[in-house]
Formats: structure tokens, sequence, C-alpha cells
């Protein structure tokens, strides 16, 4: 008698244990012990943060920093160092099926918008209105005659009113953008 009496006192307790412990969502374990850790201010890119003393929450990398992947790029956006950059800078990348594959998806993400799928300065961005200025013809005589080694600078550091793209795409993706165009857009 005195057996089923504990027996009973311990399915009594155990039960409401059991029964708490069955949770019906199971993305979450239930317990929290650090809140802090679960439910921390986050601050989205573009909104005030009163912990900087600018008050923004997207900082400027530190000076002299380079991200991982990148080089510091030694020419600057300027006339004289687009020739340097085009006498002195030599693709170490062979056109490879590989190296062509990657260049073309380099090239469509970042190029064709304003330079077009064939690279005749005829992109979505200005055939659509929405950019007045017209993108450089990759296939002009121009171009064609440009050296590897000046179209990979005015990828990296931008040309006219084109953008910089080096901060984008590493070093090696802009010789694989430049082996597509000299291989695929300016071949056809």
């Amino acid at each position: 008698m005195n057996l089923i009496k504990t027996i009973k006192s311990l399915l009594i307790l155990t039960l409401p244990l059991v029964w708490w412990s069955c949770d019906h969502n199971r993305n979450t374990t239930g317990w929290q012990y650090f809140d802090d850790m679960v439910k921390s201010p986050a601050y989205e890119s573009y909104t005030p943060n009163p912990n900087y003393a600018d008050g923004k929450t997207m900082q400027a990398l530190p000076e002299g920093t380079v991200p991982r992947g990148f080089m510091k790029y030694p020419y600057a956006k300027t006339d004289e160092d687009r020739l340097t950059a085009g006498l002195s800078l030599e693709n170490p990348m062979l056109p490879s099926g590989e190296n062509l594959e990657r260049g073309k998806k380099v090239y469509t993400i970042y190029c064709a918008s304003c330079h077009g799928d064939k690279g005749d300065g005829q992109g979505h961005l200005y055939t659509s209105k929405k950019f007045p200025y017209p993108p450089a013809s990759l296939l002009s005589g121009k171009m064609l005659a440009a050296p590897d080694g000046e179209i990979f600078h005015v990828i990296s550091v931008g040309w006219g009113i084109m953008a910089e793209h080096g901060s984008m795409i590493k070093p090696d993706d802009r010789w694989r953008a430049v082996l597509y165009i000299r291989n695929e857009l300016q071949e056809n």
C-alpha cells in the first residue's frame, strides 16, 4: 500500500513537469539564460546610433585597412595612372573555361546593367532612360586597342562618371572580367 502511494505521489509530481517541458514550438528550447544576448538592440545600417561620436551606425573603415582578399591598389583615378596601369599591369589569369565562366558571371552582375549584355553600351540602365549618359561601348576601337591593365584599372577605380568597383570585386575576379570582355565580347 505504501509503495502504491509513493508511485502515485511520484506520478502526481512528475506529470506536471513532463507536461510543462513539452514545447509545441520546435524552433526554440524554451529557455533563455542570458536575455541580453537573445534580445540585443540591433541598429540598421543607415539609422542613427548613439554609441558612436558621429551618431551613425555604418562607420567608415579605419584608415589604412584593406579587406581580406583585397590588396592596396597603387594607382589613382587620373589619366596618367590609367596609362601607367595599362602599360605595367598584366593579366595573370589564363583564358580557361573556368576563368571565362567566372568572368561572365562577374560581368553580368557588375557591368551588364550599364555596358549591356553584348558590351555595346546599351545596358538596361541606359536604354530604360534611368541613366541619361551613354556608357562606353566595350566594342569601340578605343577599347579594342586598350591594354588589359587599363581595363582592369578602370574597373578598379572608375573612369569619368563610372563608379569604382574595386571595393566590390576581388582583384582576381576583375581580371576574369577582363578575360571575358576580351575573349567573348570583343571576339564576336
